[in-house]
């Protein structure tokens, strides 16, 4: 019986098109007899071409689902057995294993294995960059050193955020008998900064704050990834609120940008001068204010 071509290529039956295509350049490649001299190495390389010629296509993958050949289309569905996949009615559908691969090893298959081994092209990579909240910001031409060594002019998308991959195309693997090279796709890292949080697209950034300006309040300046701002802080702000501004988080180019949250610090002057300090003490003196009181 032939064995299941999902199965050949390691990957579940809800794969999608980019996965397969994923596995199979990874598998191909390592048993491609230009590579693999190892016994086997060829039939092996022959029935992964196979697999990934039926479930690329998008017309075959569906004759060979509906044939319900749980390990291959094979014997089954050219004997046109009466039961059909998974109880459906009518039995399996007439389907020759030489009609689905169009002739793959024959003088006229798609494949290109006729008479040698076909063409593979380079395996998909992936490589992580690490980029400031800023340059997310902004966005950019900027040169990239990788791990390896190799160095790129990546295009760093505007409101890029964390886990988002950047596709090099033609950057990764060398193809092989001609093959075409595959893709470098660069995963997002933003370098953490104690300054900010960061949510998806939102950003939280603390606002330090005088006692007074806290009290009575104050339009006071901030320093966030986008620049500089004014904010509003409403009379009788305590530690630890957080005032929104809508549309100044990270920016989004296919919809609605994230918001910037300004969470109030209230600072004490570390070394108060004698004028303060009296302040401070008189304060102390008239104030019936207690924080820790429940009413």
């Amino acid at each position: 019986m032939a064995a299941d071509y999902y199965e050949v290529l390691g990957v579940p039956r809800t794969a999608t098109a980019e996965e397969i295509q994923r596995a199979y350049r990874t598998l191909a490649r390592r048993a491609h007899p230009d590579v693999n001299k190892e016994p086997g190495a060829e039939d092996r390389f022959k029935q992964i071409t196979e697999a990934y010629h039926v479930l690329s296509d998008p017309q075959r993958r569906r004759q060979y689902d509906l044939a319900g050949v749980g390990a291959g289309v094979g014997a089954g569905a050219r004997a046109g057995a009466s039961a059909g996949p998974r109880g459906a009615p009518g039995g399996f559908r007439d389907i020759d294993l030489e009609d689905l691969l169009g002739g793959l090893f024959g003088g006229g298959g798609g494949g290109g294995m006729g008479g040698g081994f076909g063409a593979v092209p380079g395996a998909d990579t992936e490589a992580e960059v690490t980029i400031t909240l800023e340059d997310a910001y902004r966005g950019g031409r900027r040169t990239v050193t990788l791990h390896g060594g190799g160095r790129y002019e990546v295009t760093i998308p505007r409101g890029v955020t964390e886990g988002q991959r950047i596709r090099l195309a033609g950057q990764g693997s060398h193809g092989l008998g001609g093959g075409p090279p595959g893709d470098l796709y660069l995963v997002v890292r933003l370098r953490p900064d104690p300054r900010y949080q960061v949510s998806g697209r939102d950003v939280t950034v603390r606002l330090p704050v005088t006692p007074w300006e806290a009290e009575l309040g104050a339009k006071v300046p901030l320093t966030t990834p986008g620049g500089e701002v004014r904010v509003d802080v409403p009379p009788g702000s305590s530690s630890g609120r957080k005032l929104r501004l809508r549309g100044q988080g990270l920016p989004n180019p296919r919809g609605n940008p994230g918001d910037l949250f300004a969470e109030i610090r209230i600072m004490v002057p570390p070394h108060p001068g004698a004028d303060e300090r009296r302040l401070f003490e008189k304060l102390a003196r008239v104030s019936t204010y207690d924080p820790r009181s429940s009413g």
